[in-house]
């Protein structure tokens, strides 16, 4: 389990393993951490990571809505940021979200 000061920290290394063109989600990176609070203390620390080099765009939730989209520049910024990688959003939902999905206790434990 890991320490609160430490949790941010390992949330952003993980986050920062995510491929171009792929999104993880909330609770998988919790799953992988085993953090307490789960998807939670993951959505707290993408809030923060603006200006830590994070690509927190990549972080959706369970079923692929954009539902950290309000925590960007604009409305729109999310979106934008994930379609120039070649992830297709309508209705601020990831298209082929499974085929997307990079899962951190899978992709991370090869």
């Amino acid at each position: 389990m890991l320490e609160d000061k430490d949790y941010f920290a390992e949330v952003y290394r993980v986050v920062r393993e995510v491929p171009v063109g792929r999104v993880t989600t909330y609770g998988a990176i919790a799953r992988y951490l085993s953090l307490r609070a789960g998807a939670r203390m993951v959505g707290w620390a993408m809030v923060a990571s603006h200006g830590h080099d994070v690509p927190a765009h990549r972080v959706v939730n369970r079923i692929g809505v954009l539902s950290g989209k309000h925590f960007f520049g604009s409305p729109t910024a999310m979106q934008e940021l994930l379609e120039a990688e070649g992830v297709q959003v309508e209705d601020d939902r990831v298209v082929d979200f499974q085929t997307r999905l990079w899962d951190p206790s899978v992709e991370l434990a090869l």
